[in-house]
């Protein structure tokens, strides 16, 4: 078992980097190829900000499906399921000629998605209890990473080969995923006799555990928190005085400046939160986040920006490993895949919302300002964690699970 959950680990980190690095690939150049390949030239904060959040409005929705599937045919089915489909759709991408077409071929993307939320389920319950923390730290470095590597060779590709050429990379990428997933990915001791649950009998037992509730409640608002600025960074960058034909290849590095800190300490994280506990390094990285995006507001050069980015994201890279760890500690053994699933649809509606949010108030406001919403937002979560006292109600912290 010792051996086994470890394999299982580095192999289901080289797939979720695999299946981060196809989506995270078009992040840059996204806006550039709705204005320059698919001839949008009204409303651009807009539709990049559709183009964006419409992938994860279906997958919030769908989500709970395929979790109640896993929990009945296992995690392995749905990697294997997700990492084709994407395959296919980022291929399609290629072919588009108008942006309503993008926004279908985005929509099944989302319905159809779901590999890395099955990655980390499987993780989270093929991984000894008292190395959870660290396994989950872990993963979060794969998509970390991913999210480094996939906007340079984004904004690389589209800059030295089109911007249909990097779909074309993205659709190779994602099926690396997807042969690692049938090859060498193992799951052990799932039990496929059991009945299949009810979306609806999960959402019930979700809504009487106050503690999960919470958890997924942090988890929507802090991926809103990220996902508000990803179709704006871009643009913004342009309005700091860089090029449009430099644009996707600035933006991709600035991109990369949170996942590089997210790589460094995500892992130390999960350490740290072992010891003092997961509640506690939540509040770190919430109270950390917003104080770096106050400071982003006060920044004029792409240059500050770009280390600003970094410093921001050290302290934020605790959220999301705590968090997973959290749905560990406050869930039962056999809810587990159901938990993670439900907890990709908070993140999904908070990644939908965030783009569609971000390109409607930055028609309306300039873009720095988003930085200060977003730095209040965070500090109402971390007041809101501490005010629950979340951390003194964890199982091991001495108290009862409140239900």
């Amino acid at each position: 078992m010792d051996f086994s959950w470890k394999r299982n680990l580095v192999i289901l980190w080289i797939g979720v980097f695999f299946c981060s690095t196809a989506y995270s690939i078009s992040i840059p150049f996204l806006p550039l190829f709705l204005s320059g390949d698919l001839g949008v030239r009204d409303h651009l904060e807009f539709w990049s900000g559709l183009a964006f959040g419409i992938t994860f409005l279906a997958s919030a929705l769908v989500s709970p499906f395929w979790g109640s599937l896993a929990d009945k045919y296992g995690r392995k089915p749905m990697l294997i399921r997700s990492g084709y489909s994407l395959a296919v759709l980022y291929l399609i991408n290629y072919f588009v000629q108008d942006p309503y077409s993008l926004i279908v071929v985005r929509l099944f993307q989302g319905l159809l998605a779901g590999f890395v939320p099955a990655a980390i389920a499987l993780v989270g319950t093929n991984t000894p209890e008292e190395k959870t923390g660290y396994a989950l730290g872990i993963m979060s470095t794969a998509g970390a990473t991913g999210g480094i590597i996939g906007p340079l060779i984004g904004g690389v590709v589209s800059h030295y080969y089109g911007n249909r050429n990097a779909f074309l990379f993205s659709s190779i990428v994602v099926l690396v995923s997807a042969l690692i997933a049938t090859f060498w990915v193992k799951e052990e001791n799932f039990n496929r006799n059991k009945a299949r649950s009810h979306v609806m009998d999960d959402i019930r037992e979700a809504r009487a555990n106050r503690l999960f509730i919470t958890v997924l409640g942090m988890m929507g608002i802090c991926t809103f928190s990220v996902m508000i600025l990803e179709p704006l960074l871009t643009v913004y960058v342009m309005e700091m005085g860089i090029q449009p034909d430099r644009a996707s290849l600035s933006s991709g590095i600035i991109f990369s400046a949170v996942g590089v800190a997210t790589v460094i300490m995500a892992p130390r994280w999960g350490k740290i939160g072992s010891r003092i506990g997961y509640g506690k390094v939540l509040i770190i990285g919430l109270v950390g986040g917003a104080i770096g995006n106050l400071l982003q507001f006060f920044t004029t050069g792409y240059i500050g920006f770009g280390i600003l980015r970094f410093v921001y994201g050290l302290f934020f890279a605790a959220v999301f490993p705590a968090i997973n760890a959290m749905i560990v500690q406050v869930t039962e053994p056999g809810f587990r895949g159901r938990a993670f699933s439900l907890n990709q649809s908070a993140s999904q509606i908070g990644t939908m919302a965030g783009p569609i949010i971000g390109g409607v108030l930055g028609g309306w406001l300039p873009i720095r300002w988003i930085f200060i919403i977003n730095g209040i937002a965070l500090l109402i979560t971390a007041i809101v964690a501490k005010w629950s006292r979340l951390e003194q109600k964890l199982p091991g912290s001495g108290k009862p699970l409140a239900k």
